[in-house]
């Protein structure tokens, strides 16, 4: 009895159609495919315009403007301390944001 619903088993797959078929009819089928197709489709949209603001935020914090390509060596310890503090603080209320 268990091997019967095994997902290898492709009598359970079977099974299932069948219950689909029976419980949604042959005319609610096509519509319930192509809204299933366009769910996927929003879906998917979704996830890319997700990847693309966040890459966009991504260029934007690695960009640095020309005008402050100074050498390391005019740059005081802790003024680069300070502001990896600064930094630091930032990340962490964005975290507590979300």
């Amino acid at each position: 009895m268990f091997i019967l619903f095994l997902p290898e088993n492709p009598m359970i797959w079977i099974l299932v159609v069948g219950l689909i078929f029976l419980l949604f009819g042959g005319s609610k089928l096509p519509q319930l495919a192509k809204a299933l197709g366009q769910s996927k489709r929003s879906f998917k949209e979704g996830l890319d315009e997700s990847e693309d603001t966040g890459q966009e935020q991504l260029k934007k914090q690695v960009e640095i403007p020309a005008k402050s390509n100074a050498s390391l060596e005019s740059i005081d310890d802790e003024a680069l301390f300070a502001e990896a503090q600064r930094r630091e603080r930032l990340k962490g209320s964005e975290k507590k944001g979300e």
